[in-house]
């Protein structure tokens, strides 16, 4: 399940982030590590750290608790697998050799499990210049640890291992591939590695009220008007009482009436007409459109969830069509709401498609359109039949002053009621204005509310969901490895070589455009779609392997191999470019150069408590591409006497401390 939307992509653009279509780093405290942390506390994390993939940082976790005192077999047997984990035996330096050869003397470590497996480590280090022949009874006790240790050290001591006594390994490390490759639902969870966190809940608050002028002005004008009509009942009381009072009581009653149904057919038309206006948002292709980039990813995205939750009964252009003014005012709220730096429409969308389900909701009970603000004829006509008694019984009222036995008195009264007429306009005006301000703040408020509480049980929803969907970064790289063994496997068959033939191999992992990337907090990138490229080093020279991957369902594509002497490899560089990233280079003597993309530029993706150096560290280490440049730089240098040099068979032996 991915509803995000496609991106455009332009392959030429090689040098520009132009084919990711998404990234997203994952707001995780699985690395933090407080400064005052305890060696145990630290050693977890480190531990954590080589699990997910990133021995560099798990070297440096395990080897600061131990040098805090935090030092036992366990300890020591997870500090050997991050020393030789993504690393060759060559490449360790003197130092490193040193370090191991003192901390193989086991004395000091209680009987145990740990100690066991971290026996078994030394010995299969102790074994790489031994003959085939005598590695038996290592192996027997290394199938013999729990499988947690035995998977361990087959996964972290994958470049350290080689001939004969890979080959004995070889078979029950790739049937455990196959088992594991696909488990955990791999490919009805993978998507949800790399959907954004959803940003909060938000609803626009009401507007104030904007009736401050009318409530000040109301209380002199209903005072003027109570005072002009009262003066104009008197004339007519004097003239006939009798006639008086009923006009007054018929005034009274149309007045009261034309009152209540005006109130709401003056809240109801202005509600629509400010509805109306809300939703006149001008369209992307519009020549007067003033929408920003924001605004039409917000509208593109609109449209796209509206068009694929189309009610039964319309087609999706039809839908579109129908809820254009609904969607119109749903894209300028969410463009109003969320128009801040930093905030991408992914990370919206799910409150987009929320809505998107809620208006198709709302169609299918018949409650789409709010009747109350358009369906206000009848409170307008019953104001119009109050408004007539009330014009007649005014004139009524006129013509009884004027029958008075005094006729000097109706220039009076038509002055009244002139005044009268016109104070009564002016207070009904302001009555209207502040009543509907009041209507209207305690309508939206509620409304404001029970939509801010839709939401934020949408997003609670959603999120919840995620989180039990999301891999781990421990199940993303479980998958990965699997995918890893089983490439170099099909590889080996492909040119029936065993390990034995093999003097070294390397697999370099680098995203495949377009793709999205995903990560942890000072974790590494990991991509929907990866590029493997692998190299076999055997005595007569380089196999190159390549494929695409696509990491949800692990199908392959674009495959292409290549073979080549050692002294074809003239020269290999990298590059280093800090607004777009990493090149790895290689020159052969016999065709032009091939510019290889290890790893993009992070654009804008690092939180503020993190390093750029140490994050590009960690993703190269994570790439596979310290080991593999310095194979092929050491090939392109040296040629044969390299391969010589690292030959297994040649390899100084490793001695256990006594």
């Amino acid at each position: 399940m991915n509803d995000g939307s496609s991106v455009t992509h332009n392959s030429a653009a090689y040098d520009s982030t132009v084919g990711i279509q998404a990234e997203t780093v994952h707001n995780s405290n699985v690395y933090f590590v407080n400064p005052d942390a305890s060696p145990q506390e630290k050693y977890k994390v480190g531990v954590r750290f080589l699990e997910d993939g990133v021995p560099s940082r798990a070297r440096d976790m395990i080897s600061d608790a131990i040098a805090h005192g935090h030092d036992n077999a366990e300890v020591r047997f997870y500090w050997v697998l991050a020393m030789l984990s993504a690393r060759a035996y060559h490449d360790l330096n003197t130092e490193e050799l040193q370090r191991l050869h003192h901390a193989s003397g086991l004395r000091t470590y209680a009987e145990g499990e740990w100690k066991d497996a971290l026996r078994v480590a030394f010995e299969l280090l102790a074994m790489l210049s031994t003959a085939d022949g005598e590695t038996g009874r290592v192996l027997e006790r290394l199938r013999a640890l729990s499988p947690r240790q035995r998977d361990a050290i087959l996964r972290h001591f994958d470049l350290v291992l080689t001939g004969g006594l890979k080959d004995s390994l070889w078979v029950e490390n790739r049937e455990g591939a196959e088992t594991a490759r696909f488990g955990n639902g791999r490919v009805q969870r993978v998507w949800a590695y790399f959907e954004p966190d959803p940003i909060g809940p938000r609803a626009l608050l009401p507007r104030p009220s904007t009736a401050a002028a009318a409530q000040a002005a109301l209380p002199v004008r209903v005072g003027l008007f109570v005072v002009v009509t009262a003066f104009l009942w008197i004339l007519a009381l004097v003239a006939d009482p009798a006639a008086a009072v009923i006009e007054l009581l018929v005034a009274l009653g149309a007045g009261l009436t034309a009152a209540h149904f005006g109130r709401r057919w003056w809240y109801q038309e202005h509600q629509l007409k400010a509805e109306n206006h809300e939703s006149h948002v001008p369209h992307t292709g519009d020549p007067a459109s003033t929408g920003d980039g924001f605004t039409n990813r917000v509208r593109h995205s609109f449209d796209h969830y509206f068009s694929t939750r189309a009610p039964h009964g319309f087609a999706p252009h039809e839908w579109l069509g129908h809820t254009v003014h609904i969607r119109n005012r749903l894209v300028a709220e969410i463009a109003l709401l969320y128009r801040e730096s930093r905030v991408s429409v992914d990370r919206v969308n799910w409150l987009i498609r929320y809505l998107a389900e809620d208006a198709r909701d709302r169609h299918n009970k018949g409650t789409l359109f709010d009747q109350r603000h358009q369906n206000y004829a009848l409170a307008k006509a019953l104001c119009v039949v109050a408004l007539i008694p009330l014009g007649i019984t005014t004139l009524a009222l006129l013509g009884t002053v004027a029958s008075g036995a005094s006729g000097s008195q109706l220039p009076l009264a038509i002055l009244a009621l002139g005044g009268a007429v016109w104070s009564g306009r002016a207070a009904a005006s302001s009555w209207l204005a502040v009543r509907s301000e009041e209507h209207r703040l305690v309508e939206k408020t509620q409304e404001y509310e029970e939509r801010l509480t839709a939401r934020q049980i949408a997003y609670q929803n959603w999120k919840s969901f995620l989180d039990a969907t999301r891999p781990s970064e421990l199940e993303m790289e479980t998958w990965l490895t699997c995918d890893k063994t089983l490439f170099v496997d099909e590889a080996l068959r492909h040119y029936q070589l065993t390990w034995r033939d093999l003097i070294t191999h390397t697999i370099l992992m680098t995203p495949a455009r377009p793709y999205k990337r995903g990560r942890v907090k000072g974790g590494p990138w990991r991509y929907s779609r990866y590029s493997f490229r692998l190299f076999l080093v055997t005595q007569e020279g380089v196999r190159e392997i390549s494929t695409e991957f696509d990491f949800a369902d692990a199908k392959r594509g674009n495959e292409q191999r290549s073979n080549y002497r050692f002294d074809a490899l003239s020269s290999v560089q990298v590059t280093e470019r800090a607004h777009i990233g990493y090149d790895l280079e290689l020159v052969l003597t016999n065709g032009p150069a091939r510019n290889i993309r290890v790893k993009d530029a992070d654009t804008h993706q690092l939180a503020p408590d993190e390093n750029s150096q140490e994050i590009a560290e960690i993703n190269l280490n994570s790439a596979g591409f310290i080991h593999t440049f310095r194979l092929l730089e050491g090939i392109a240098a040296d040629g044969k006497v390299w391969i010589e040099r690292n030959n297994p068979n040649n390899l100084p032996s490793f001695r256990a401390a006594d």
